[in-house]
């Protein structure tokens, strides 16, 4: 079959985007077609089609989102302004659907979180009027974000995010998810967790990324401590400057061999504005903890930039961690812990809802805290790091578990039947 799958963006080392990217994997073994259509495309990624307005970052999208949220009175000319962005969508939408002979449609997230309203609101119209077998893979909805209340948008976001349309099934990424979507919407949905290629040995040190320590000013003194998320509010990331702020005191210091903690950021900031990275800076600052914001030294894929600079790949940066600080207080599923796994790396992790349900359940040996850094939570790291025995025990573990419960095998045979459970659903 042809798959369609469409975004506000895929591209980049944000969740989403790395989950489509699995799931493309996964279709494509299965011997399907995948073609892509969201404002923002990896050039080295399926073909498909660009479409700039459906990237939530479109000044017209902006313009309609700023009007939306904070506000329960609408500004005089959002309706109009939105209709306007809904038709040009829609041809867009129609276009890409034709032009690939698109079978069955995947839409990522757009039809969950309201980041483009428009965007929402076209691809409900044309999977309604087109009745194409549609698959919402829904990672995290609009009512477990405060960010989206107050708003003066409310009969859309209940019409649209999700839509509750017989040819579209519904698929989320956690239990609570998946309760909370047929508690608020009546809507039922399958379960398909983040995953990961556990089956396929990790990369390691190549000739490329050899020398990624020493462009980023870490030396062979020192401890790369990893957070590998993006920077905003609900990733916690105050707690891993604590953490480091505390495994660099003298004493502590001593049993780590005398090498210094440095705490490396690889994702980016600007999601949700730029505030919560000064603050973070300023918070570093202050505890005389190293923080290195590495967002544009790390992509998708490693190259060389014309200044000679180098962009590694976001596995370069796990190959080279010591350590990985994983402290979010909300997270749809938990991208970076499968990668922290993947990789062989100890890693501290908050116990957010989605871990408590669905993932600590199935018994990971991991540094797990409350909210908070606590004596013991330093006592574990430290032994983590340094006790060769401990650590290999705690990741290879880790490992077979996350294996059973989270390989491109585990969950191969459910998205076979999530197709044909779409396909069946075809309108007449």
């Amino acid at each position: 079959m042809n798959i369609g799958i469409v975004s506000t963006r895929l591209a980049g080392t944000d969740g989403v985007s790395l989950e489509t990217e699995k799931w493309t994997t996964i279709f494509r073994r299965l011997g399907h077609h995948v073609y892509y259509c969201a404002g923002e495309l990896e050039p080295e990624g399926p073909p498909g089609m660009l479409v700039p307005k459906m990237h939530f970052t479109h000044p017209e999208v902006q313009w309609i989102y700023t009007h939306a949220f904070g506000t329960e009175t609408p500004a005089p000319d959002l309706m109009r302004r939105i209709e306007a962005v809904v038709l040009e969508l829609k041809e867009h939408l129609q276009r890409f659907l034709h032009a690939y002979a698109i079978e069955v449609l995947v839409v990522e997230n757009a039809l969950a979180i309201p980041m483009n309203i428009p965007l929402g609101i076209a691809l409900r119209d044309v999977i309604a009027e087109t009745r194409i077998p549609t698959i919402g893979h829904h990672h995290d909805f609009y009512w477990e974000r405060q960010r989206f209340f107050p708003n003066c948008i409310p009969e859309i976001l209940d019409a649209v995010f999700p839509p509750d349309l017989p040819n579209i099934v519904h698929v989320v990424i956690n239990t609570p998810a998946q309760q909370s979507l047929r508690e608020r919407r009546g809507l039922e949905s399958e379960i398909v967790p983040n995953i990961f290629d556990f089956a396929r040995a990790a990369p390691g040190l190549n000739t490329f990324s050899r020398d990624l320590r020493s462009r980023l000013g870490i030396g062979d003194d020192q401890l790369f401590i990893l957070q590998p998320t993006r920077v905003i509010r609900r990733k916690g990331i105050e707690l891993s400057i604590e953490l480091v702020r505390r495994l660099r005191e003298p004493r502590q210091r001593a049993r780590l061999l005398n090498k210094e903690p440095i705490l490396v950021i690889t994702h980016r900031a600007g999601d949700e504005g730029m505030e919560y990275l000064e603050e973070l800076k300023a918070r570093a600052d202050q505890a005389r903890v190293p923080l290195i914001y590495a967002a544009t030294r790390f992509g998708p894929r490693p190259r060389v930039l014309h200044n000679q600079e180098k962009v590694y790949s976001l596995w370069d940066a796990y190959v080279h961690a010591d350590f990985v600080t994983y402290p979010s207080r909300y997270e749809g599923f938990g991208n970076a812990l499968l990668e922290s796994i993947y990789f062989r790396l100890p890693t501290l992790v908050n116990r957010y809802s989605v871990y408590v349900t669905d993932i600590a359940p199935l018994g990971f040996d991991l540094i797990e805290i409350e909210g908070a850094i606590t004596d013991e939570t330093v006592e574990q790291t430290i032994e983590a790091i340094v006790d060769p025995v401990r650590r290999r025990r705690m990741v290879e573990y880790n490992y077979y578990l996350a294996l059973h419960h989270f390989s491109y095998e585990a969950v191969m045979p459910k998205l076979q039947r999530i197709l044909a459970l779409c396909v069946d659903r075809r309108a007449p």
